[in-house]
């Protein structure tokens, strides 16, 4: 299976976070950092950004059993 290039707006479109949250969390080291393109363009292997958002809701499975 290949692995998908996402651009900036599918990936603030399927985390439901903006361009400015989601390089916070970059920088804090809570988000995966996209790969460079292109001098002036960037995206992000779709399994990374999938494999985010399935930590994100195992987070929230074992926040709420606590």
């Amino acid at each position: 299976m290949t692995d998908r290039v996402l651009r900036r707006k599918e990936v603030t479109s399927m985390v439901g976070l903006g361009t400015t949250k989601i390089y916070e969390l970059i920088s804090e080291g809570r988000f995966p950092k996209p790969i460079k393109l292109s001098v002036r363009s960037v995206g992000w292997l779709e399994s990374e950004i999938q494999a985010w958002i399935k930590e994100q809701a195992e987070k929230r499975e074992t926040s709420s059993n606590a």
